[in-house]
């Protein structure tokens, strides 16, 4: 093989390449600027134009050029005067339109079905729908996709800003599925392959970076930082930073479900896991491992296993949440697993493998039923390509 040419498993491994930056072009300022004010008017609701123009720094005639434009566009709009006692004729305000546009977001990370919403242009679910997978691999599990997304889009009349996809795992930064073993995905370009079926903006992502970005944008979390952890459908970790998603150099941070965890030297001891090696985290912390091993147990026993499961979960992530120094640790999935037991001794071993500086400023706590991330995480990385809102 020459070396200009190399395999499947060498482009799997190779990081990825800096990206050289283009001049900046008026346009670009315009559209920054758009987003500065959309920006504003998501996170803290409706704003007069004097508001704007001191929450993001531009002038009042720029902020007015721009309010027009987005009101133009139908996605903002004006409610009347704000209701004070100020001295003065009282100031308009303006608000995102939740309906000028529509989302349509597709959840394929279960084994048994794929499910998905349309959401507005504030995270509210409008519609739901669901497609069952009956086994469906390859060209027959992107069929089912495509089928579910024309429900979705049948289900509005409102123009489609674009859809969000979480898939399971590893998808690069162009939204090639590079590996999703239970649906037989491989190196398959999906984002592109929407993209021309529906002839909208589409953006796909890993479905455990897709519920870290739904926490993030629409959840009430302080900082921003924080690791969302989902053990419903495999193992994953979503990670964000400084408010921005990491990924990593092979678009695989946060697997950290084919940890091994539970094995001895020669590495015989543990469940076989579907990777084919023993002992990985996904067949101690998994939901459905979880739920077929406490099945039938006395409810001390049950918490017993729930205790040593949420132990393990503790003994991987320790020395991520070390390193990065989080604040903020959320777990997605069944809440008769997560809640109680399980969480305690998360977030006990954490604290006692951690500097008390660390464990002392960490807020362990689970989704509570809260199913919706990763539909609210498409909606996120939609707003983010075509509005510039996060």
């Amino acid at each position: 093989m020459s070396d200009d040419v190399m395999t499947t498993a060498q482009e799997a491994a190779a990081p990825r390449r800096r990206r050289v930056s283009a001049k900046a072009l008026p346009q670009h300022n315009r559209v920054h600027n758009r987003a500065l004010i959309l920006q504003a008017l998501f996170h803290q609701g409706a704003m007069s134009r004097a508001d704007l123009a001191r929450q993001s720094g531009l002038t009042r005639p720029t902020v007015s050029v721009l309010v027009g434009e987005l009101e133009a566009d139908g996605i903002v709009s004006e409610i009347g005067q704000r209701e004070d006692t100020r001295v003065g004729k009282p100031a308009t305000l303006v608000e995102i339109n939740r309906d000028a546009f529509h989302m349509i977001v597709l959840d394929l990370s279960s084994a048994d079905r794929f499910v998905g919403a349309v959401v507005d242009l504030r995270g509210e679910i409008v519609e739901r729908a669901e497609i069952e997978i009956d086994g469906a691999v390859r060209e027959d599990a992107i069929a089912r996709a495509i089928r579910l997304g024309e429900r979705l889009s049948a289900l509005t009349t409102r123009r489609i800003l674009g859809i969000g996809v979480g898939s399971p795992g590893i998808v690069d930064d162009q939204g090639v599925v590079r590996e999703a073993l239970h649906l037989e995905w491989f190196d398959l370009a999906l984002q592109e392959r929407l993209g021309k079926h529906f002839q909208v903006p589409v953006r796909v992502a890993n479905d455990a970076n897709v519920a870290a970005l739904g926490v993030h944008t629409f959840r009430d979390v302080p900082g921003l930082s924080l690791m969302v952890i989902t053990i419903e459908h495999g193992v994953g970790v979503g990670l964000i930073i400084g408010g921005s998603l990491v990924e990593g150099e092979q678009f695989s941070a946060g697997e950290i479900g084919h940890v091994t965890v539970d094995t001895d030297s020669d590495g015989e001891t543990g469940d076989l896991c579907t990777c084919g090696r023993r002992g990985c985290l996904e067949v101690v912390i998994g939901a459905r491992y979880l739920s077929d091993r406490i099945e039938g147990l006395a409810e001390s026993e049950r918490d017993a296993a729930l205790r040593s499961a949420g132990r393990a979960l503790g003994v991987v992530t320790a020395p991520v949440i070390s390193a990065l120094n989080l604040n903020e640790v959320v777990l997605s999935g069944p809440s008769e697993l997560l809640d109680g037991p399980f969480a305690e001794a998360a977030l006990a071993t954490v604290r006692a493998r951690t500097l008390s500086v660390v464990g002392r400023g960490l807020s362990l706590r689970t989704t509570r039923g809260d199913t919706d991330l990763v539909f609210l995480g498409g909606a996120s990385l939609v707003l983010r390509a075509e509005l510039g809102v996060s």
